[in-house]
């Protein structure tokens, strides 16, 4: 099922019809739609377009930046679990506490017998 119930290009078929019913005669009406009406749709349809892209540009920004804090941060977490790991080893109780694993928690995988031997 298609995400929205009207084609990607509305508005630019809009303008379209719009340069043509000019041509017509703007004096016919199809039903209840007359000329202005429809005018006045392309144009606000067109400033809701553009206040939009406005706020498009203004998340990317906001992800920009977002995104340098996150890389920043991310810096100062692998230097402080260097830093916990220098200072008290990777099997202590503080190096846990910052949410990393103790050595001796972790469970070593065994090795099974060779392939090639019976």
């Amino acid at each position: 099922m298609r995400r929205k119930l009207y084609p990607i290009n509305v508005l630019a078929r809009a303008k379209t019809i719009a340069v043509a019913w000019e041509q017509i005669g703007a004096a016919v009406t199809f039903g209840s739609v007359t000329n202005g009406v429809f005018h006045e749709d392309i144009v606000q349809a067109g400033a809701i377009e553009g206040r939009i892209r406005q706020a498009e540009i203004q998340l990317a920004v906001l992800r920009n930046e977002r995104d340098a804090l996150y890389l920043s941060l991310w810096d100062k977490v692998k230097r402080v679990y260097a830093g916990v790991k220098a200072i008290y080893g990777d099997d202590s109780t503080q190096y846990e506490m910052v949410g990393r694993k103790r050595a001796s928690a972790i469970k070593r995988r065994l090795r099974g017998p060779a392939a090639g031997n019976p």
